[in-house]
């Protein structure tokens, strides 16, 4: 799919569904290519993260922070845990549940993460001031927001 193509019509150029999704394909182009090198997905960075952010969790309990389907969220957990970037522990309160933790080489890993995530985001917003950039993160945020819970 061409993102923009020359002489788009305005009312294309007018439509905000179609211009957040021709972003989002160029949003995750750019995370992918800088996640690449590191073996990580977009998963494993945002479970790294919350993990990093609230401590150690519920294997479900990082899907619902994270969005991240249970499925996926499995998946996920494994190959961090095969790479020693999480330990998953059974819950003493509920041996039935999984407790994730973030190790010292998930905090490495992460922090290598952040950095290339940084780049992407120079890439996907190039020319934009800290200023411009904060209030269009704002912007998105206000929209995700105002869709919590559709499903």
């Amino acid at each position: 799919m061409d993102t923009a193509p020359e002489g788009a019509s305005g009312r294309l150029r007018a439509l905000p569904t179609r211009l957040l999704g021709q972003a989002a394909i160029i949003a995750n182009r750019c995370t992918e290519k800088a996640l690449e090198p590191t073996g990580s997905r977009r998963y494993h960075y945002a479970l790294l993260a919350t993990l990093d952010e609230h401590g150690p969790l519920s294997q479900a309990e990082a899907g619902r922070r994270t969005g991240i389907d249970r499925s996926d969220v499995v998946s996920a957990v494994n190959d961090l845990a095969d790479r020693g970037l999480v330990t998953r522990t059974p819950d003493p309160a509920d041996r039935r549940r999984n407790t994730l933790t973030l190790t010292r080489a998930g905090r490495t890993h992460l922090a290598d993460l952040d950095e290339r995530l940084e780049a992407a985001q120079r890439e996907l917003l190039p020319g934009f001031t800290a200023a411009e950039r904060a209030n269009f993160v704002l912007t998105l945020n206000r929209i995700l927001e105002s869709h919590a819970g559709d499903s």
